[in-house]
């Protein structure tokens, strides 16, 4: 079905073909036309399935007639109100209502945490139709006075999840109150669990819901492989694989906001250009790492799954996932940033020995088994495998085995199976 049957005016139809979309997602074909009849909406989609234009294109269609070249701010009241996580992901998606609105003339902007609330101040008081913003800073507005939410007609929640995930939840209930009884509710997440569906409780008045199944096969473009090393050298494995095979524009993941200051500070002293983002860094700062990553200036970006939501990087080719998840539908969001649009990708996993029942819960979830190599002269020692699995000798670093007289670089298949 092509965007010309969803509904949409020729305005939007024409942004959509500016931003090279010809054929809607799944999750824009059924979400669309749900919006745009006025119903309350939970659905569930993952990042990179194109679910901001899902919510912000039917948001546009309903909302163009109130466009209006009024210098009034009373002519612009606060229409839409769309609630993110992150601040990258307030970024990504203001920015698709600014590309999908430029010809239907509706005003938008952006607040957010880690900068100077005065910009955002005059812009809320000069009147605006559409706000994205993050929980905390939207409630400083609201308590300064500088906003009106009584004239909202859409709430999006998006990534309730992580919402959830990062302690929001009493937030959302403070923004839901201070907005209107009679309005329309979106509530967009990766994943439909007890704990969503109960938040969903609270505000969805008797919702359709839509369910897209986590694209798995994803990743049909994009070569997969775990290899095996021991967690003390996984740094030095990572800097020999970006070198010898050329890496650009790698994408690493960690758990913690710790490991990814020091892995980016590792690399960087190594000769491996790279820089971090996580939840400590100013939003300045988070946006020059960002910039330096898509220029090329830095050729690794570390981030942990939570500074990483909402990242808009175009074509990125590689994904590293320098500790592996404890859930397996974060691998899938992870390396889903990779091979998108058809295009080809990588998807590297360096798998430590304690980390092998997440590999396990990987492949049970892929329906298949990863490739598990590993590299000459990063062996991991059988016999120091098996002392720490009898729980003995604590977490000794197996002998590095071929870095005197061993030639580095080859890779080999692990007899080993870490099947479902």
């Amino acid at each position: 079905m092509p965007f010309d049957d969803l509904g949409l005016s020729p305005e939007l139809l024409r942004a959509v073909e500016e931003q090279g979309y010809t054929d809607p997602t799944p999750i824009q074909e059924q979400a669309i036309p749900i919006v745009l009849k006025g119903a309350d909406l939970m659905a569930r989609a993952q990042t990179g399935t194109g679910k901001t234009a899902a919510f912000a294109l039917p948001i546009l269609e309903r909302l163009k007639g109130l466009a209006n070249k009024s210098f009034s701010p009373a002519r612009h009241p606060i229409r839409v109100l769309v609630v993110t996580p992150t601040r990258e992901l307030a970024i990504q998606v203001h920015k698709s209502f600014k590309d999908y609105g430029k010809h239907v003339g509706l005003r938008s902007t952006i607040v957010y945490g880690g900068v100077p609330m005065g910009p955002q101040e005059k812009d809320l008081l000069g009147g605006v139709e559409v706000v994205v913003a993050t929980p905390g800073r939207l409630l400083d507005h609201a308590g300064s006075r500088t906003l009106n939410l009584g004239q909202v007609e859409v709430l999006v929640l998006d990534e309730g999840d992580r919402m959830l995930d990062m302690g929001f939840i009493d937030d959302i209930r403070r923004i839901i109150a201070l907005l209107p009884a009679k309005r329309q509710n979106l509530l967009f997440s990766a994943t439909l669990d007890a704990e969503v569906r109960s938040l969903a409780s609270t505000f969805l008045q008797r919702p359709e819901t839509i369910d897209i199944e986590p694209t798995i096969a994803a990743a049909e473009s994009v070569e997969q492989t775990a290899y095996l090393v021991d967690a003390d050298r996984k740094r030095e494995l990572l800097s020999y694989l970006i070198r010898s095979r050329d890496l650009h524009q790698v994408l690493v993941f960690t758990r913690t906001k710790q490991m990814t200051r020091r892995l980016a500070a590792q690399l960087d002293r190594g000769g491996v250009e790279a820089t971090a983002i996580h939840g400590d860094r100013t939003q300045p700062e988070r946006e020059r790492a960002l910039e330096m990553f898509k220029s090329g200036e830095v050729r690794v970006l570390v981030a942990t799954d939570v500074a990483a939501r909402g990242l808009d990087i175009v074509d990125l080719p590689v994904v590293v996932n320098f500790e592996i998840p404890y859930d397996p539908e974060y691998y899938v969001h992870r390396i889903g940033r990779t091979g998108r649009a058809g295009k080809e990708g990588i998807a590297i996993s360096l798998v430590a020995f304690d980390e092998e029942e997440q590999l396990k819960g990987i492949n049970r979830l892929l329906k298949r088994d990863l490739p598990v190599l590993q590299v000459r002269g990063f062996e991991v020692d059988p016999s120091a495998r098996a002392v720490r699995s009898s729980g003995r000798g604590g977490r000794g670093r197996a002998p590095a085995r071929g870095r005197a007289g061993g030639r580095r670089g080859s890779a080999r298949s692990r007899s080993r199976s870490y099947s479902r």
